[in-house]
Formats: C-alpha cells, sequence, structure tokens
C-alpha cells in the first residue's frame, strides 16, 4: 500500500471540460469518475476496502446541490479530506474537517473555487470556461 494521497473527481461528460492539470493529476493519483454514484462507490471502497487516503473529493458541475448534501450526510467518518462542490457558474461549497474533527461549510465564490483548484496544482490556470481568477 502506498502512502500518496488520492483525489477522487465526478464530472459531467456533456459540460465543458474544465482546463484539468492532466499531467499533475496522473502524477498525483487523481480519478475522474462520471457520476456521484461511482464516486461514493469509489470514496466508500477506497476507505473501507483498500485503506487509500483520500484528500479530497470535487463534484465538478456534476450533482445538484441536495445530492451533495446527500453526499455529505452519508460521507463514512473515516474520510477527513475536503469536498468540493463546484456549480455551473464557478462558484461552490467547500466542506473540510474543522478543529476538534466537526465538519464545516464555506460558500466559494468563483475565484475562490479557482483558486482552490490552482493551489492544488489541479488545474494549468488557463480556463476556458471564464473560471480564471
Amino acid at each position: 500500500m502506498t502512502d500518496q494521497r488520492i483525489t477522487l473527481i465526478a464530472r459531467e461528460a456533456t459540460k465543458p471540460d474544465v482546463d484539468w492539470n492532466y499531467a499533475r493529476c496522473r502524477a498525483q493519483r487523481v480519478a475522474f469518475l462520471d457520476s456521484v454514484n461511482a464516486l461514493r462507490f469509489a470514496l466508500g471502497a477506497a476507505l473501507n476496502d483498500v485503506g487509500l487516503d483520500v484528500e479530497r473529493i470535487i463534484l465538478d458541475r456534476s450533482a445538484a446541490a441536495d445530492e451533495f448534501l446527500d453526499l455529505l450526510a452519508g460521507m463514512p467518518a473515516e474520510f477527513t479530506g475536503d469536498a468540493l462542490f463546484v456549480r455551473d457558474d464557478g462558484g461552490g461549497f467547500l466542506s473540510a474537517t474543522g478543529r476538534g474533527g466537526d465538519r464545516v461549510l464555506y460558500a466559494l465564490g468563483e475565484y475562490d473555487v479557482r483558486f482552490y483548484l490552482e493551489t492544488h496544482q489541479l488545474v494549468t490556470g488557463r480556463s476556458a470556461l471564464g473560471l480564471t481568477a
């Protein structure tokens, strides 16, 4: 087993692609999935069956807000990473572990979402979607 952390990204195939940094994503162990259900299954398998360290999950315009809330409500306690929900307008919500282990939820604007993605080197910084800072 490796100690490298992984990122799971659910994205909608029919939406314009974000400027994902695919070279960096391969090196960082990023898995792209086709649906929220696939992400939910992969998260459970990674944590419970394989024992991988999942650093973050990202829902890239692939779910409705209520689906994101359902995902958060059913999230395994073993998952302490970030959960980022990106809306069609580029804004979103970030659920992160706060002090004491409780999860906190932050509302993010378009600039904040881009900052998060760029900080973690998940995107190239050359967005064709207007999601740039």
